[in-house]
């Protein structure tokens, strides 16, 4: 079995898109999508600086549309097509759950824009209305790590793995982690510009809720697991759901690795901006083969190791 995942916000980098842009078809496809978002994606992927793609309107937009754009080199102009049930599942962190979707034919990549662009605003309207962020807890006894984040008031927003959970709330509360850190842990602030996954962002989902009418779903092609629980969403109503919920509850990564490996996962690609769930992988699921696809340089070796999942000798679960 082979994961395609897909990662979050505070995994781009200024200029990250601009390798993508040598190949065919690519700046056709990011003016399609910086239409459906609303914002121009190609000055933002290739010119931006650091503090202007951290903007929660610009980062989220920007990180579907480049698994987008790398799922269509990898797979082909039909990615969902490419999709094998049985052999492949697609996942992804936060905001990448939306890429997640669209990958796998559960919401159409104008949707996914629609949504995700919403989702943007309305977590950045949320997220000026009082100064909050987020911060990785890495190492640490994992209860000590949950003790030390509700001591000072804070939220365990993302849970990746047994070594790295994410604490969100305000400015001060994190300065009180990063101050007083647990034990064996190091606290390392995101550059992210909200309290995402908790009470901070319920202004967005209320806002979500009142989109839901205008999207079509459809059942994912293949295995799409939820943030929630780590389980695979058994429609494209419930996936939805789910994406809208997600907002103000904890992502659950660490859950969605489990699934993974209960489901025999032994590869797994991650779509740009690349590296940060490869790397979770790889501590996480023991003996996983992994290619973060961050510029077109990597396709290559994508490509070798779906091959070595779709073929036959690779049985179907």
């Amino acid at each position: 079995m082979l994961a395609i995942v897909c990662p979050g916000q505070g995994s781009q980098s200024p200029g990250f898109l601009s390798p993508w842009l040598e190949r065919p078809g690519v700046h056709e496809q990011l003016a399609s999508l910086s239409e459906a978002a609303g914002i121009d994606l190609l000055a933002h992927g290739t010119t931006s600086d650091a503090e202007t793609i951290k903007d929660t309107a610009v980062a989220q937009p920007l990180i579907v549309a480049a698994g987008l754009i790398t799922a269509q080199a990898l797979l082909g102009d039909d990615a969902t097509a490419a999709l094998v049930p049985g052999k492949i599942l697609v996942a992804g962190h936060s905001v990448g759950e939306i890429t997640a979707a669209a990958l796998t034919g559960t919401l159409s990549n104008a949707d996914a824009m629609a949504f995700v662009r919403e989702r943007a605003n309305r977590m950045a309207d949320a997220a000026a209305a009082t100064p909050t962020g987020m911060a990785a807890v890495v190492g640490g006894d994992p209860d000590e790590v949950i003790a030390a984040i509700e001591s000072a008031g804070l939220t365990a927003a993302n849970m990746n793995s047994k070594g790295q959970t994410v604490a969100a709330g305000t400015l001060e509360q994190i300065a009180a982690l990063v101050a007083a850190p647990p034990a064996k842990a190091r606290v390392i602030p995101l550059q992210v510009a909200g309290a995402f996954h908790t009470h901070h962002m319920a202004p967005a989902v209320s806002a979500l809720q009142a989109l839901a009418p205008s999207l079509t779903t459809h059942t994912p092609k293949v295995a799409l697991l939820s943030n929630y629980d780590g389980g695979a969403v058994p429609s494209g109503e419930a996936a939805l759901a789910s994406l809208i919920a997600q907002v103000s509850r904890p992502v659950r990564w660490d859950l969605c690795m489990e699934t993974m490996s209960a489901m025999g996962v032994t590869g797994l690609i991650e779509l740009a901006p690349a590296g940060t769930l490869t790397g979770l992988a790889k501590r996480g699921i023991p003996g996983i083969t992994t290619v973060a696809v961050k510029t077109p340089d990597d396709l290559q070796a994508a490509r070798e190791l779906l091959a070595a999942h779709l073929s036959p000798e690779a049985g179907t679960l």
